[in-house]
């Protein structure tokens, strides 16, 4: 009898998640847990009960931008695309997230602006790939967490600009300093990745 791998009940309960708060929406979602040290990922479409797994270098349509991210960025263990309401709707605003919040730039950090030669962000956790939101996370608890956080920053920014607002970054100290820690954890993860480990859950701010 096969034991059933625990990331890919994972994948399935954070699809869940995700779908729950309407965090998973638009054409072509989708959803992937690296799988460490097996040079595959759990990948599947927001419609799969399940998840299939998928070589690295599969050349999978629906799989694209997952391959792209994790032969970019050495610290992501998850990656969603595909985002919620007001995720969808920035876009339409700039398509690019300033970092206002401090615990946005603690853990989604800077944003590509959309139309960025590179969709796959090099350094931030989110971006916009023909107009889909994309979010990346150390893991899946994480990716989680991203997501939601994103989705409440879209929300604040979208509606302080549909009314007229003017939105201001957070001093750049502030920014660099929560920009930095971010680094450091993803380097740590980037390691026990490499290492075939899963990486460990950022702890507090």
């Amino acid at each position: 009898m096969n034991t059933p791998d625990p990331l890919r009940q994972e994948w399935t309960a954070l699809r869940n998640r995700l779908q729950a708060r309407q965090l998973l929406q638009g054409e072509g979602a989708s959803l992937s847990l690296r799988i460490p040290g097996s040079g595959a990922m759990w990948f599947g479409l927001v419609a799969d009960e399940q998840p299939q797994r998928v070589p690295l270098h599969t050349p999978l349509p629906q799989a694209a931008v997952h391959r792209q991210v994790y032969a970019r960025r050495a610290d992501a263990g998850a990656a969603a695309l595909g985002g919620g309401a007001f995720g969808q709707c920035l876009a339409d605003f700039g398509g690019t997230l300033p970092q206002v919040f401090d615990e946005q730039a603690r853990h989604l950090g800077p944003m590509h602006p959309a139309g960025a030669a590179v969709a796959v962000p090099g350094r931030g956790n989110v971006a916009l790939v023909a107009g889909q939101p994309l979010c990346l996370g150390t893991t899946a608890l994480r990716l989680a967490l991203n997501a939601e956080l994103f989705e409440k920053c879209a929300k604040a920014y979208v509606l302080a600009v549909a009314g007229g607002g003017r939105v201001r970054p957070l001093p750049w100290i502030v920014r660099w300093v929560a920009n930095r820690r971010l680094g450091k954890d993803q380097q740590r993860a980037a390691a026990r990745l490499q290492q075939g480990l899963l990486p460990e859950e950022s702890a507090g701010y």
